[in-house]
């Protein structure tokens, strides 16, 4: 099983490792777009990466990092990400057999391993991101970046994959047959609400209840086993019906 989990905006400073190294990441066959991706984010200047990446002046720190991420120190990818569904997660806590099937979905780098060393980093999924050298109005999205990389990246993973991306993230490259989950609370009248605010929280939840579960799901798309793991650790979660909710849960709160 392999859960797959969005990034955050908000990322841990600094790190103990050393300098990246992408011949050293996992998924290896994304290692072409990774490395053009980093050489056109870090020759971005700050001045211009600022409106490129949306952000305000006070976030400068984060462009000026870009460039220089072929230097900076590192840590694991799961690390290097925060917020509240990684608070949720509570990583640090976990077996190491646990961290094994946690992954991480990136802009930059398409997919990361939990312990894939990765620096700080700033670059979103709806980031269009110019080429070295071409002219400002040609802005590749980077789903178009991607291209199909990232979803045979993800048809070599063995089992169940539970992809846990925002929508934005899973437009870089879907995975048929993963299952993926929505979040909905019970309004008084007993009428349903999508969960927004809470969602990335009971995600990180649901999450740190798969990976530390004492049995594996080996057969893709195993939905059931999924669901039979949320049970088992006192989660509520219906198994949605149709064609269209095919290979996906909901997760009552």
């Amino acid at each position: 099983m392999f859960i797959l989990l969005p990034p955050s905006e908000t990322k841990a400073s600094g790190g103990d490792g050393p300098a990246l190294d992408i011949e050293a990441l996992s998924f290896p066959s994304l290692n072409k777009v990774r490395r053009r991706n980093i050489e056109d984010l870090r020759v971005l200047h700050p001045d211009d990466a600022l409106q490129i990446l949306g952000i305000s002046e006070k976030l400068r720190s984060e462009a000026e990092a870009n460039t220089r991420l072929r230097e900076a120190p590192t840590v694991p990818a799961i690390m290097r990400y925060t917020g509240v569904l990684y608070d949720a997660l509570d990583v640090s806590t976990l077996a190491p057999s646990a961290r094994t099937r946690l992954g991480v979905g990136s802009a930059l780098f398409g997919l990361l391993a939990a312990d894939d060393p990765v620096p700080h980093y700033r670059l979103s999924a709806g980031t269009k991101l110019p080429y070295s050298g071409a002219a400002v109005d040609a802005l590749p999205t980077m789903k178009a970046r991607w291209g199909s990389a990232v979803t045979e990246a993800l048809q070599q993973v063995p089992g169940t994959v539970v992809d846990l991306r925002s929508g934005g993230y899973q437009q870089l490259g879907r995975l048929p047959g993963a299952v993926t989950v929505r979040v909905e609370s019970v309004r008084e009248d007993g009428s349903r609400k999508v969960v927004s605010h809470f969602n990335k929280h009971y995600k990180g939840l649901l999450a740190r209840e798969l990976a530390s579960a004492d049995t594996d799901l080996t057969t893709p798309g195993d939905v059931a086993g999924v669901a039979d793991i949320a049970r088992r650790a006192g989660l509520t979660v219906e198994v949605n019906e149709g064609l269209s909710a095919k290979d996906s849960l909901t997760l009552v709160v």
